[in-house]
């Protein structure tokens, strides 16, 4: 199965007198020019040491990001892959102050994404991350919702390059073979468990957070032999590599909102909106801790979000903890 192949089967939402296969033609494109451009980021991340492309660019993003050298090369490559037009009228990115209008701006489809997540390990050989959604163009000139998704997921760069995708029916992974030059589909039917026994979560702003999710960390690292507590904190620094660990072992990564940032720290349109897409289709769960993520009115392109995300009944556990500051039975 091919990254089309596999994307002909999804979906997509389309407006009144558009055809289905058509929709999915257009959303199969674009995962394919998402998927190049994924193989070229690869090599710029490979070999980011030998080029000169580690350290800061010496600016900030429009969130206020200072921007490493490979954010600056990654946010290229994802704007010339999609400046030319095609079904692409604009990209929605980290790095853009606003939407970027290609050559098309009223072509049928807007792209989100975040070139490369998880910037602050370019200089340590940490794992790294492409995330994006295709989304419906909304005819208001609002930015994307949660049900204007037709596709999402995220590339990872590790030991191997991943390329994790929902078309809404179901998700599937596809490896990088660099030999052949090909995706191959390594995961052609992606499931999240339903249960996990790590979390992932920056610990340092444990002071920060709200006295309910600091006691549900107080349940999952006591010891309970029947719960299999305590759990393992398993921390890369990098969402898409966090959240892919979850997705094939099972467990729960969380970036709440604390006392710096009370509207959460992650951006929803190119990460939140995109994982919990891909997460639930993958049949795992994706919210705020209050309400589900694809739920959340979307006014801005660069809006923040608390996040959590993972296995499904983990995450029900701690949104019950969020509501009440105790352990529920599901």
């Amino acid at each position: 199965m091919t990254i089309r192949e596999y994307a002909m089967r999804g979906r997509a939402p389309g407006r009144d007198g558009d055809r289905d296969g058509d929709r999915a033609a257009q959303v199969a494109g674009i995962l394919e020019t998402l998927a190049r451009a994924g193989t070229a980021i690869a090599r710029e991340v490979r070999r980011a040491a030998l080029t000169g492309r580690t350290g800061y660019a010496g600016g900030e993003n429009v969130t206020g990001d200072r921007q490493k050298k490979l954010d600056v090369a990654g946010n290229a490559i994802i704007l010339d892959a999609f400046m030319k037009g095609g079904p692409v009228a604009a990209v929605i990115s980290e790095e853009a102050d606003g939407p970027v209008p290609t050559a098309t701006p009223e072509a049928p489809w807007v792209l989100c994404a975040d070139p490369i997540d998880g910037s602050s390990n370019t200089d340590v050989d940490g794992p790294l991350g492409t995330i994006f959604s295709i989304c419906r163009r909304r005819a208001d000139g609002r930015v994307p919702q949660g049900g204007d998704i037709a596709a999402a997921g995220y590339i990872l760069y590790g030991p191997s390059t991943v390329f994790a995708v929902s078309a809404g029916d179901g998700a599937a992974a596809f490896t990088l073979d660099e030999d052949a030059g090909a995706w191959v589909a390594t995961h052609p039917a992606l499931r999240c468990p339903r249960r996990g026994r790590t979390f992932s979560a920056n610990l340092g702003r444990q002071r920060g957070w709200h006295p309910n999710l600091r006691a549900w960390l107080d349940w999952v690292t006591d010891t309970d032999t029947a719960t299999g507590r305590p759990w393992s904190l398993r921390y890369i620094g990098a969402l898409v590599a966090d959240l892919h660990r979850c997705l094939i072992d099972g467990g729960i990564y969380f970036y709440p909102s604390d006392r710096t940032n009370r509207d959460g720290k992650l951006r929803l349109l190119y990460e939140c909106a995109p994982l919990a897409f891909l997460t639930e289709q993958a049949g795992g769960r994706a919210g705020t801790g209050e309400k589900r993520i694809l739920d959340v009115e979307a006014t801005a392109a660069h809006q923040r979000s608390p996040l959590v995300i993972g296995s499904a009944d983990d995450v029900a556990q701690y949104e019950s903890f969020m509501k009440t500051g105790k352990e529920t039975r599901p």
